[in-house]
């Protein structure tokens, strides 16, 4: 990296503002004009597919490339970070809004605006009272399940339309129950569009993967469709689209309505938190660049926000699109400001073939997306390494699949948290000895394991909290079961970064019971902030000042040195 493409974080302080632009690199501008361009020939079909994901009317995901894009890259802070419509958001807001109104309706549209409304308010919110935090509550494996599940759903919902039957019903596994039973009807001229569009977007990945195979097929889909008249063989057409950009449009506030849409934007809201922060996160550490989420709050709330007001639906960080864009060569949000350009040329001079447009090979190419999001790689990888994480990937993807989208980030934040916990509860705990070579090593807590003759070092692997303070009490006692004589008994704490009230209070009848075997309690490797705690709790009071040690190695050499 030399020194005119090294990033200015002194000169970011001072412009708060286009942080994902400035400084701008001028030998950039050529490949990340060049990325965007790029970029708007993926989009463009993508962002339709994600509008018919979200039951909105298909030109509204074009509305999703301007002004978000706009105002994330005026307020946001990551120069990567692509934002934009997104099939994991567009499913939830349509299982949230399936049952008030008609997909693609104005009441729709409006209900989508106050569920954008809502989720851009969370997101500054968030950012005033910093809980960007609740991005880690979502870990890896639970997103790998989230996200096939979601893939799942979408590539079956799009099966009717690619048929061209008619299978009813809004969840996954009814509406492939009735898919089944009308096969019988499946209307032969969609099909073969539909089979058409999969062998363009297939071939075309096989050949080459940066072609965009999607803006192909749907350009090859509306050619054909003027040129034979599809709609006259029985081929149902986008119709008429809106020409321009859009219009200012207000919201529903309704307050019935916004509870109504709380939870389903609360969903909305942990999806672009967890998605969007680890995707800016991966590429800043790619480009060794500094990651300021609470920009970037501001920048996916603001954009949200303005999302509400021109009648379009929530947008998202998208990794698939800041995938397209870093591959591409683009180094700035100058990349996808230049997407929305053309994303403008599209809406003031193309929405008339747009219209022509097979639904057949729109649902052909948002079943594609579904398949894509089926991460079959990542989830047999989890198999492979930690067969405890996959049940639980599978899990959260099952529930989506089986119970709806909202449910399913409900259920992937529970399992989080208890996977969490279920590590946390069980630590890996055990007593240090010394190697022949002289390195410490853990060993099994049995009665009897003594690190030398007379003193007990126990590493406890994890925080103290309530849940797990009482596997230490059970692991002193395992270990002085045998009878013999322990002088000393080292609490190592080196992993130890917190230690809640509950715990305190088993250390101190610890450190009692041991002082009736004659058993002296001392710790080692305690960190600053958990020695206040300790002193808070009256613990150094019960074991002496001179019972802490900076290291179990000072512990031991200290137990040897006792007598000297």
């Amino acid at each position: 990296m030399t020194h005119e493409d090294a990033p200015a974080p002194s000169r970011a302080r001072r412009v708060p503002l286009f942080a994902g632009i400035l400084p701008i690199r001028r030998r950039a501008l050529g490949s990340d004009a060049l990325a965007g361009v790029t970029l708007a020939a993926l989009a463009v079909p993508e962002v339709l597919g994600y509008a018919k994901i979200a039951g909105m009317p298909p030109v509204t995901g074009l509305y999703t490339m301007l002004a978000p894009v706009v105002l994330f890259a005026l307020f946001g802070a990551s120069r990567h970070l692509v934002v934009g419509a997104d099939s994991a958001t567009a499913a939830i807001l349509a299982a949230g809004l399936a049952t008030l109104a008609a997909p693609a309706s104005a009441a729709y549209v409006r209900l989508a605006g106050t569920a954008a409304l809502l989720v851009g308010a969370m997101l500054l919110l968030a950012r005033l009272i910093r809980l960007g935090f609740l991005a880690n509550f979502l870990s890896r494996t639970v997103l790998v399940g989230f996200l096939t599940g979601v893939g799942i759903q979408v590539a079956a919902g799009q099966l009717p339309d690619m048929l061209g039957v008619h299978a009813g019903d809004s969840q996954t596994v009814p509406k492939l129950i009735n898919l089944v039973r009308a096969l019988g009807h499946t209307d032969t001229a969609t099909a073969l569009v539909s089979a058409a569009v999969v062998v363009v977007v297939v071939g075309v990945r096989l050949v080459a993967k940066k072609v965009p195979g999607g803006l192909i097929a749907v350009i090859g889909a509306i050619v054909v469709s003027k040129l034979v008249d599809l709609s006259a063989h029985g081929v149902a057409v986008l119709g008429s689209v809106p020409q321009g950009i859009p219009h200012f449009a207000l919201p529903t506030f309704d307050l019935h309505d916004m509870s109504t849409l709380l939870g389903t934007a609360v969903s909305m809201f942990v999806v672009i938190l967890a998605q969007s922060s680890a995707t800016s996160r991966a590429y800043a550490i790619r480009y060794e660049e500094t990651v300021d989420e609470d920009a970037d709050l501001v920048g996916l709330g603001t954009a949200n926000v303005a999302v509400a007001f021109t009648g379009t639906f929530v947008v998202n960080g998208s990794p698939t699109k800041t995938q397209i864009v870093d591959t591409a060569g683009g180094r700035s949000q100058i990349a996808p400001l230049a997407a929305g350009v053309i994303a403008v040329v599209v809406l003031v001079f193309l929405t008339g073939p747009l219209g022509a447009l097979p639904l057949a090979a729109l649902a052909t190419v948002v079943f594609l997306i579904g398949v894509d999001l089926i991460d079959i790689a990542g989830m047999r990888r989890i198999f492979q390494v930690r067969r405890a994480e996959f049940v639980v990937a599978s899990l959260t993807a099952a529930a989506v699949v089986f119970t709806g989208v909202e449910q399913g980030v409900v259920l992937a934040i529970i399992v989080s948290v208890v996977d969490h916990l279920r590590h946390s509860y069980r630590p890996h705990s055990g007593v240090l000895v010394k190697s022949p070579a002289g390195h410490w090593q853990p060993e099994a807590v049995t009665p009897g394991r003594r690190t030398t003759e007379g003193m007990i070092v126990y590493r406890f692997g994890s925080s103290l909290y309530f849940a797990n303070a009482m596997r230490l009490s059970t692991d002193v006692t395992t270990l002085l079961a045998d009878g013999r004589t322990v002088t000393w008994f080292c609490l190592d704490c080196a992993a130890v970064g917190d230690v809640d009230y509950t715990s305190a209070g088993v250390l101190s009848t610890v450190a009692k019971r041991l002082g009736t075997h004659g058993t002296r309690l001392v710790l080692s490797g305690v960190l600053p902030e958990v020695r206040a705690q300790l002193d808070r709790y009256g613990l150094t009071r019960t074991i002496g000042v001179d019972s802490y040690f900076d290291t179990a190695g000072a512990a031991l050499d200290a137990f040897d040195n006792r007598k000297a």
